[in-house]
């Protein structure tokens, strides 16, 4: 277990009201083989805790009949709550629908395909209750491919630790505990749901990682390869620039700017100088091709610093943008549907 906070209060001394609820989130695409089994092992785990529960599911497309299972587990089950999508949007928009729509005061997302064991959930809601803000697992003993799951995956968490100074072994275990205080803070989009232990934690969230049971897969497809390591890093630039820079991006454009007007300064004395004194002829010299481009970059360097000033003034006062479409809502309170919806 890694403990990634400055300290670890006990929720008395913390401040933090004790755990009323759980909402357990799923996102969904294509598992109809795993969907009764995955539904009762959540029961079995979610009862013994003897705290109220919900479990969201979220339907993210699916083509393969999972929506109409779910639905149909709708039926039967008080306990069970079922977003549909018009259409695939990504496990991302799926887990930010969840997570919108989860009405207790902590929040368990957990993978559709039965490799996350729910029996984990107890263990790491303790943990919690303990006075913390975020546990989320470590799949320590994976049982995936080596080649296209483990190997990328293990090269993507010490990177990703690496540059952000974030201590963590399993950035993609998709089993985490968190508040939901915390969560309703946080915005998601484009595949930026891996980096949810990141985020909470850029904001002062006190984190806990757990080791945590992986299963091999029983039923169906992995949706994820070896590609997605290239998201994975093109996300992850995105994600730290955001945790240094977002409010302010001039500082890091405007200081390229102002590095490339001082290299064109540079560069152009240095033609001057070998033309006065060393008779070089400036036409062909490739210090005055050095200054010109310097030059141009540093224009284009301050005028996407001002851009992105703008754009974020625009991102910070954004209201009411939701990444996702719905179909239906399963079991859902009207009014609770009503005010997430509006927000």
């Amino acid at each position: 277990m890694t403990e990634i906070a400055a300290s670890a209060e006990r929720s008395d001394e913390a401040g933090q009201e004790p755990i009323s609820g759980i909402s357990v989130v799923v996102p969904i695409y294509n598992e109809i083989e795993n969907i009764d089994l995955l539904c009762k092992e959540l029961t079995a785990a979610l009862e013994p805790i003897g705290k109220h529960y919900e479990i969201v599911f979220v339907d993210d497309g699916s083509i393969d009949g999972s929506g109409e299972a779910l639905a149909e587990r709708a039926r039967q089950d008080e306990h069970l709550r079922v977003i549909r999508f018009r259409r695939n949007y990504g496990q991302t928009a799926a887990m930010k629908a969840g997570l919108d729509f989860a009405s207790q005061d902590a929040i368990v997302t957990i993978d559709g395909d039965l490799q996350n064991d729910p029996a984990d959930i107890a263990p790491m809601l303790a943990k919690l209750e303990e006075g913390y803000d975020l546990v989320h697992g470590w799949r320590r003993h994976r049982q995936d491919a080596m080649l296209n799951r483990k190997l990328p995956s293990m090269i993507a968490n010490r990177l990703i630790s690496w540059s952000t100074g974030f201590p963590i072994h399993d950035l993609g275990c998709t089993l985490k505990v968190m508040r939901r205080e915390l969560v309703a803070e946080i915005e998601l989009y484009g595949d930026m749901h891996r980096f949810i232990p990141l985020l909470l934690f850029e904001r002062g969230a006190r984190c806990v990682e757990m080791e945590t049971h992986h299963r091999p897969r029983l039923h169906g497809e992995t949706k994820y390869g070896i590609g997605r390591t290239f998201v994975v890093i093109l996300d992850l630039l995105t994600v730290r620039f955001f945790l240094g820079n977002a409010g302010h991006p001039m500082m890091v454009f405007g200081g390229l700017g102002i590095f490339s007007f001082a290299l064109s300064f540079v560069a152009t004395m240095v033609t001057v100088i070998m033309k006065i004194w060393g008779g070089v002829d400036m036409t062909g010299n490739p210090f005055l091709l050095l200054s010109v481009l310097s030059a141009l970059a540093g224009f284009q360097l301050l005028s996407i610093g001002l851009i992105g000033e703008v754009l974020a003034r625009v991102y910070f006062n954004q209201r009411g943008r939701k990444p996702y479409t719905v179909r239906q809502f399963l079991n859902f309170e009207d009014d609770s549907v009503a005010a997430g919806a509006a927000q």
